[in-house]
């Protein structure tokens, strides 16, 4: 039988181990810091799409082109008009080097 204050401690040292596995997973992980004029600009409702294409220095015709989509289609998902398909939001991730879950 273990006495309780031994327990306590296997448990916060159990835990301090797993906070080292969790940090250690994180830093193997390559990561880019979004800067806070782009997160401020999503917050305030502007287009993700839009201020993704703007950070990387695309034009409508380059991420449409990359993407497979007409700048005119594009213009309209950004303008809120259009709603775009998993596939069209998957292939401008993919353009933008984003997780399709940033662009919604």
């Amino acid at each position: 039988m273990v006495r309780e204050d031994e327990y306590l401690r296997l448990r916060a040292a159990e835990e301090d181990l797993e906070d080292v596995r969790l940090y250690d997973e994180a830093k193997a992980k390559p990561s880019e810091f979004i800067p806070l004029e782009l997160t401020e600009r999503m917050l305030n409702g502007e287009n993700p799409i839009r201020v993704y294409r703007e950070y990387r220095s695309f034009t409508q015709d380059q991420l449409g082109a990359q993407a497979g989509i007409s700048k005119p289609f594009l213009s309209q998902i950004e303008n809120g008009i259009r709603t775009p398909s998993l596939d069209t939001l998957k292939r401008l991730a993919e353009a933008l080097r984003v997780d399709m879950d940033d662009l919604v």
